[in-house]
């Protein structure tokens, strides 16, 4: 399951190997017998985030969905490392998975569409796109649903509040993150795999669409002209002020009238990337000028990074108010809308 180059920690596996063994057999029979039984009943996820010990106990009852870029690591060794003289274990290389999981390909879950004339990346998928996705993934309608990320960096934590966000925008609401993702999951050397878990096509569909969750570019006209909704703008300083800006975008800056709230404070900075504690985002929020409870359009430049302040600032800290601008600066530029550069607001 792991590699490792550190005779420290090469013993201390050998101490509890038998302990470990039964716990991966353990977890993969749960699995198993999820994945084969007509009877399973899907639970309630306790909130929009779940911690590992959570997740281990109810393993049988959830269907979990490992999103990441890098595919080939779903089947992979991780690396760890112990730490010589504190004990501490480090990941250098993220590996396998969760026992059960279904591997989700992050470039896969959005799609081009025809806005206008203009064709505009990253986006929310066609409803039979989306389903067809799902049920590729083996989720049905009742599936308690666990994203996993992979927990190395802030932006891959994004990914999962992604597929969370459109999750939702489809009418599912029984969905959770397991915070710290697979980082986490293999530090605390819970049960992993190398082995991919045979997929049964799901039943799951689309529900009532939840259009109070997103935006569009007249939402966000609507909300330049009126003030009463404030744009969020995810991304860092330098694409806020138009130093430099992704290739896919035309213009470089910001939309007139956002405050820049940069994606890098909703968690933590080394792997296991957790998600800061809500009261630390409400003050962050207030020491930023951003009111955590007021009306607001989270923004990047694709969506992705905007999906994890919507999601803490909607999920962590209730605010209902909050929705997503799916084009974002992607789109707002390719429709040449006002710009603003140089200037914090």
């Amino acid at each position: 399951m792991f590699a490792c180059n550190s005779d420290v920690y090469e013993a201390s596996v050998m101490s509890n190997r038998s302990g470990q063994l039964q716990r991966i057999l353990a977890c993969c029979m749960a699995a198993a017998v999820l994945l084969c039984s007509p009877y399973a009943h899907a639970l309630d996820v306790p909130g929009p985030l779940v911690d590992t010990d959570w997740l281990e106990k109810n393993i049988q009852q959830v269907k979990i969905l490992d999103i990441r870029e890098n595919l080939e690591s779903f089947t992979e060794s991780a690396v760890l490392v112990r730490k010589r003289f504190t004990g501490d274990l480090r990941i250098r290389r993220l590996g396998a998975h969760i026992p059960g999981a279904a591997l989700v390909d992050f470039l896969n879950i959005r799609t081009s569409r025809d806005i206008d004339d203009r064709r505009v990346r990253y986006m929310l998928p066609e409803v039979t796109e989306f389903e067809e996705l799902m049920q590729s993934w083996g989720v049905n309608d009742d599936d308690a649903i666990i994203i996993v990320y992979p927990g190395m960096s802030n932006s891959d934590a994004t990914m999962a509040t992604r597929l969370y966000w459109q999750i939702k925008f489809f009418g599912h609401e029984n969905v959770a993150i397991l915070n710290g993702g697979m980082a986490r999951w293999l530090l605390e050397e819970r049960a992993a795999t190398l082995e991919a878990a045979g997929i049964v096509t799901g039943n799951w569909a689309a529900r009532a669409i939840n259009q109070a969750i997103y935006a569009d570019s007249k939402d966000v006209t609507d909300a330049i002209s009126s003030k009463d909704v404030l744009l969020v703008d995810t991304r860092g300083p330098g694409l806020y002020l138009g130093a430099y800006k992704q290739p896919y975008v035309r213009e470089s800056g910001h939309i007139p009238g956002a405050r820049i709230f940069p994606n890098e404070l909703l968690t933590s900075n080394r792997p296991p990337v957790l998600f800061a504690d809500p009261g630390d985002i409400r003050r962050l929020a207030g020491a930023l000028g951003i009111d955590p409870d007021g009306k607001m359009i989270t923004y990047c430049n694709s969506g992705q990074w905007a999906s994890g302040s919507w999601f803490v600032f909607h999920e962590l800290l209730g605010n209902k108010n909050a929705r997503v601008y799916d084009g974002s600066m992607h789109q707002w530029a390719l429709e040449r809308r006002a710009i603003t550069q140089m200037k914090m607001e």
